[in-house]
């Protein structure tokens, strides 16, 4: 059964020396740079990476380790009151209200990075099943839909008995039909 695949358009196959699709043009709209913040970036969205970066480094940690030092220090100084600890407490109540919004940006840009990267080897992969791509964007009914064939794909494997091999799910199918048949005509039935 022959699998026809539908040609890649990632950057990263334009490059390659035996790529038959053509070179990019200048009005790509990737940007050449890959690292460090864009110039097409808002300054909201520069200012949250910084502080994603920076609040995940060592002087942070330092900088946090400091503060509740200093904080414990100055008990005895305030006797320990009400003020003294509603310092702390909102201090840390804001700090971490800003971090959850922080580390969603974050998860968020990192899930979207892996998903690409993951769409980008599927699409590569020679007899890789293609509704893969893009699969984040399926409803939870039709990723379960998905999970049920790829668990037939699994009771198919244990049939074969053979853990190194790997195929899609039309793959898998049709091997495992045509083994049966192979298997019938050799036995006579």
């Amino acid at each position: 059964m022959s699998h026809r695949r539908r040609p890649s358009k990632s950057p990263i196959l334009e490059t390659h020396p035996k790529s038959p699709l053509p070179e990019t043009t200048s009005e790509s709209k990737c940007p050449e740079k890959t690292s460090g913040p864009s110039s097409r970036e808002s300054y909201l969205a520069r200012f949250a990476r910084f502080a994603t970066d920076w609040s995940g480094s060592s002087p942070a940690f330092g900088l946090a380790v400091f503060i509740i030092i200093g904080w414990l220090v100055s008990g005895p100084f305030f006797h320990y009151s009400d003020t003294w600890q509603l310092v702390i407490n909102t201090g840390t109540t804001i700090v971490t209200f800003l971090m959850v919004f922080l580390i969603q940006r974050s998860q968020n840009k990192d899930g979207q990075a892996i998903h690409l990267k993951l769409n980008e080897l599927v699409a590569a992969m020679q007899g890789a099943s293609n509704r893969l791509i893009n699969v984040e964007s399926l409803t939870e009914k039709e990723i379960k839909s998905l999970h049920n064939h790829y668990c037939k794909l699994v009771e198919l494997a244990h049939k074969d008995e053979k853990v190194t091999e790997s195929h899609s799910i039309e793959e898998a199918t049709a091997r495992h039909e045509w083994k049966k048949s192979a298997e019938s005509k050799a036995t006579g039935t």
